[in-house]
């Protein structure tokens, strides 16, 4: 099975035909699983050539593994059945549901970060486990509202979700910063919580994000933040310098050479912090 290092970005259809008429310089690719669900296809014909040549991330948006209803077994069928297809490197979901009364909420919602949703969520990510035949990683995801119940940081809930279940964690930094900003969240802590996990975190995103009056979007419309690449850059000196780094750009696509750049900064950073530790 292919391992992840270094910098990868997501692959989208604008840039289908960069990767298909020359190597590109990046390390991986990670892809959103379900738009390959199709068992033919010109997508799939696609992902199946450049698996060929670089390693592939499959990111799921759309299991709501929280969700009051459960698990979506046509849903999970399907992404087992592209996982052997593909054999990725990694495959990963959202610490988050909607989903509710048979209608999909096409958004990533929060738990309420409590002892009860934790173990919801242990249940329902052994049994993607046990589907699956392999580990998943979870990622924290931005947040327009918290919970009076809330016990726990997003951090601990999702340690305490890899301890028990086996599962690895995939840190989005941007969402990290984001939560900070909405409901004056402590980034620091929330980081060395992560720090205490690290051979959890198999993978790191980084996005963009826009701000409407007094709140920041999520949007991955954008490029990387001054203050989210400082933030990336702490976890590169706290936590690990080595972990898989994606650059996640999702809307408004730019140019190939855009997403290049960026990755370029994330190798920069990471190679900064390779070489302090070397010392």
């Amino acid at each position: 099975m292919p391992t992840l290092h270094g910098v990868g970005i997501g692959l989208r259809t604008p840039h289908y035909r960069h990767f298909l008429d020359h190597k590109i310089d990046i390390d991986w690719l990670e892809v959103h699983s379900e738009n390959y669900f199709a068992e033919g296809g010109f997508d799939l014909f696609v992902l199946e050539k450049l698996a060929q040549d670089y390693p592939i991330s499959l990111h799921g948006v759309g299991l709501a593994l929280g969700s009051a209803a459960g698990i979506n077994d046509a849903h999970v069928g399907k992404l087992k059945r592209l996982v052997e297809r593909i054999q990725p490197a990694l495959v990963s979901e959202h610490l988050s549901w909607g989903s509710i009364n048979g209608r999909h909420l096409n958004d990533l919602l929060p738990l309420p970060l409590t002892q009860e949703a934790l173990q919801l969520m242990c249940e329902r990510v052994d049994y993607l486990q046990n589907c699956l035949q392999r580990s998943v990683l979870i990622e924290n995801v931005s947040s327009y509202v918290r919970f009076q119940a809330d016990q726990m940081l997003e951090a601990e809930f999702l340690c305490q979700l890899s301890q028990r279940t086996g599962c690895g964690i995939l840190l989005d930094v941007n969402n990290v910063f984001v939560n900070q900003f909405n409901h004056g969240e402590d980034a620091q802590a929330e980081l060395a919580q992560y720090a205490e996990q690290v051979s959890a975190i198999r993978e790191i995103h980084l996005a963009g994000h826009s701000q409407i009056e007094d709140c920041l979007i999520d949007d991955h419309g954008s490029q990387v933040k001054n203050h989210v690449w400082q933030l990336y850059e702490q976890v590169c000196q706290q936590i690990s310098p080595s972990i898989p780094t994606l650059i996640e750009w999702d809307t408004d696509v730019p140019a190939i050479e855009i997403l290049l750049g960026e990755a370029s900064k994330a190798r920069a950073i990471q190679d900064k912090y390779k070489q302090v530790s070397d010392v």
